[in-house]
């Protein structure tokens, strides 16, 4: 038990702080027609975290990132990123009449984009569950790189329906579209940190 409440409190306390790739996936439950058309960016986004989970398990992103010239280029392209992603957010429609959600495509390239070009992001699951994954081995370390991904999947799909569940509650559309604001307000500050950090 102890590696799987070991991944749980883990896993929990990565993902549970407001982030770039927790807002989105939350305006792409809220601002999609239907639920399911905000699966692509919600399975995209789980599917990103697993890999970057394995990646940091098996220590193959800690020998990437040992490289300073890599990780410039991740910053400055997650940079750009964030900054074309904050506008088309901000310019989005969630009015009923003029609807203007995301197609899949911009939704898997925007998912992709916020979770392997955001470098904090991946430093904590490098960082945290990379380093906790040591001290485990076999079954223990199988158990816990599960309980990982599992947390990750539940939470992106939980994400999505609240996400969802909140227009529903907002017939006007009056919240969403200040959602998107503060969605685009805050990814550009996000841009703006990961800059800083850069000099």
């Amino acid at each position: 038990m102890e590696p799987i409440l070991h991944g749980l409190i883990l896993a929990f306390g990565l993902i549970l702080p407001l982030g770039v790739q927790n807002v989105f996936v939350f305006s792409q439950g809220a601002t999609q027609l239907r639920l399911a058309q905000a699966l692509p960016a919600t399975i995209t986004a789980a599917i990103s975290d697993t890999l970057l989970i394995l990646l940091s398990v098996f220590g193959l992103s800690m020998i990437v990132l040992q490289f300073e010239w890599l990780r410039v280029i991740l910053m400055i392209t997650g940079i750009l990123f964030l900054l074309y992603m904050g506008s088309v957010i901000w310019k989005s429609e969630t009015t009923k009449k003029t609807n203007k959600a995301l197609p899949i495509r911009q939704q898997i390239i925007f998912a992709l984009s916020v979770s392997f070009l955001n470098p904090h992001a991946i430093l904590d699951i490098v960082g945290v569950i990379g380093v906790s994954a040591i001290k485990y081995a076999g079954k223990e370390q199988f158990l816990f790189t599960i309980t990982c991904i599992t947390v990750s999947w539940i939470w992106f799909f939980g994400l999505m329906i609240a996400g969802a569940f909140v227009k529903k509650l907002d017939g006007k559309r009056n919240v969403l579209q200040l959602f998107n604001k503060f969605s685009a307000i805050f990814i550009w500050g996000t841009a703006i940190y990961i800059f800083l950090d850069l000099m």
